[in-house]
This record gives structure tokens, C-alpha cells and sequence, in this order.
């Protein structure tokens, strides 16, 4: 991997890990296209991208400092308590909770199951198109729903943690490269009665434990000789997925306050479609 190569995946995984067009899917299918030498199972190629999921991590956190604090600051006020108060940083805290314990746990049973699909552009297309259908699926249901006599959106903090918790585990759905996280927990969101703009701000919120949790967890690697070896294409791609990161998350808050998903439903139609398309007439030749 040429340090180019190194920044191109940097910006990569700023935009498309927010944006709900799957940044693991992303991260196959472009090297693929352009057909790029890259081995993604070797040691250095990892803590590469540990590096970038660092950046990405603390850029949500850094965007969402103010809210974060909130909402820590409840989390410990309720703990010595003993009890709720429910109040909206208490409840979204514990909703936060709820969410993240089943991806969690899905990523750590399946997580390696599912890793022999990363040297297949084919199937990761597939999925790209499977990602669409869900984003158009959860679209037309939401309108459905909020057509419905006496339906209405719902603040955040209304939801219940059973709902809170099967938002947090749709984005299982994204160990699948094609599936984006961030597009199956809005979805999942939209169906529970949140706008769009409460959906994917619950949605970065959820995603900011999970990436930070599993990049600490691979921070190791970093240090490692394998992680000596891309020290500087991992200092400078963390640094850049951070920045890239930052600016799509400010974008998105604001796009999804009277946009829908639709638009990178679209796209993933077309990019996964053509790329199916490609890919297997490959295999066929």
C-alpha cells in the first residue's frame, strides 16, 4: 500500500463510515475496481485500519462533546443514585446502554465468521444492493406508519429499551461488508416513530461506543512491529479519517433535518448493481 493509496482509504472511511453507504463495503470494492494490490489480511493492512476507526471515533466525539458530557454526567448522577429520574440525558444514557450490548455481542461471535467475505467484491456488491433495499423499505414503511391516524414522531427519550436495544442490534446487520451501520440503525430508528434528524443522531451517538470500544480494544496492534511498519500512514490516515469524518458527520445532522435516505439508497443501487455486474462477468471470463 503506497501512502496515496494509504490517504485515499483515510478519506474513504471518514465519509463513508457516517454515511449510510457502508464503509467496509466501500473499503473492498474500491481497491477491487482499481485494481489495487492491497492484501486487507495482513497485520500492517489491520492496524492501518485501526487507525483510521480511531480517527473516525474521535471525530463523533469531538462533534458531540457538549451532548456527551450531558449524557455522562446523568449516567453517574442515576448510578449513585440508585434510581431514575428520567430525564432526557438519563434516559438517552441508558438507551445508549441498551443499544450497545446486542452489537456487542454480535460483533464479537460473528465478526470472524464473516471475515472471508472481505477478498469478495461479488458478494460485498450484492450486499451493497441488499443495503439499498433496506434504506428504500424503511422508507416507504416510515411513510406508511406516519400516515397512520394518530401516529406522529417521538422525541428520543420516549423510546423504550426494548426498541433502543433492537435499534443498537440492526447495526449487526453491518458485519455484512455492503451493509452500513449507520443506514440500518436510522431505518431501525425511523420505525420506532423517530424523524430523521433524532434517528441518525441517535444513530452517530450509538456508533460512537461501538468504533471507539473496538479500536481501543486493537490500539495494541499499533505498537506491535507489524504496526511500526505503517506508523506514518497510520498517524496521518487517523488524522485525515478524523477531519473527513467530522466534516460528514457536521453535513449530515443538517441534510437529514429535511432529507431522507433515499438519495444513498440510489447510489447503492447503481454502485452495487454495476459492480455485481462487473465483478461476475470476471469470474465468467
Amino acid at each position: 500500500m503506497t501512502f496515496p493509496q494509504a490517504m485515499f482509504l483515510a478519506a474513504l472511511q471518514g465519509v463513508s463510515e457516517l454515511f449510510p453507504v457502508s464503509s467496509l463495503g466501500h473499503t473492498v470494492l474500491i481497491p477491487a475496481l482499481l485494481g489495487w494490490d492491497i492484501d486487507r489480511g495482513t497485520p500492517q493492512f489491520l492496524s492501518f485500519v485501526v487507525a483510521l476507526h480511531l480517527g473516525t471515533a474521535l471525530a463523533l466525539v469531538v462533534f458531540y462533546w457538549s451532548t456527551w458530557k450531558g449524557i455522562i454526567a446523568a449516567f453517574i448522577r442515576s448510578v449513585v443514585r440508585g434510581r431514575f429520574e428520567h430525564s432526557p440525558d438519563e434516559k438517552t444514557a441508558w438507551l445508549l446502554i441498551a443499544g450497545t450490548i446486542p452489537v456487542a455481542l454480535l460483533g464479537i461471535y460473528f465478526e470472524k465468521a464473516v471475515q472471508r467475505l472481505f477478498a469478495s467484491p461479488l458478494p460485498v456488491s450484492l450486499f451493497l444492493v441488499a443495503n439499498a433495499a433496506i434504506m428504500f423499505l424503511g422508507e416507504y414503511l416510515r411513510r406508511a406508519q406516519h400516515a397512520a391516524p394518530g401516529k406522529d414522531y417521538r422525541p428520543l427519550e420516549s423510546l423504550s429499551w426494548r426498541e433502543g436495544a433492537l435499534i443498537g442490534l440492526s447495526q449487526g446487520l453491518a458485519l455484512l461488508p455492503g451493509i452500513s451501520r449507520s443506514g440500518t440503525s436510522i431505518v431501525a430508528g425511523l420505525l420506532a416513530q423517530l424523524n430523521h434528524e433524532s434517528a441518525a443522531r441517535f444513530s452517530f451517538l450509538l456508533a460512537t461506543p461501538v468504533i471507539l470500544a473496538a479500536s481501543v480494544l486493537e490500539v495494541p496492534r499499533l505498537f506491535t512491529p507489524a504496526g511500526a511498519g505503517v506508523a506514518a500512514e497510520a498517524l496521518a490516515g487517523g488524522i485525515l479519517a478524523g477531519v473527513v469524518a467530522y466534516a460528514s458527520v457536521a453535513f449530515l445532522t443538517k441534510y437529514f433535518r429535511y432529507n431522507d435516505l433515499r438519495p444513498f439508497g440510489w447510489y447503492c443501487l447503481l454502485v452495487g448493481a454495476g459492480c455485481a455486474i462487473l465483478f461476475a462477468m470476471k469470474v465468467i471470463t
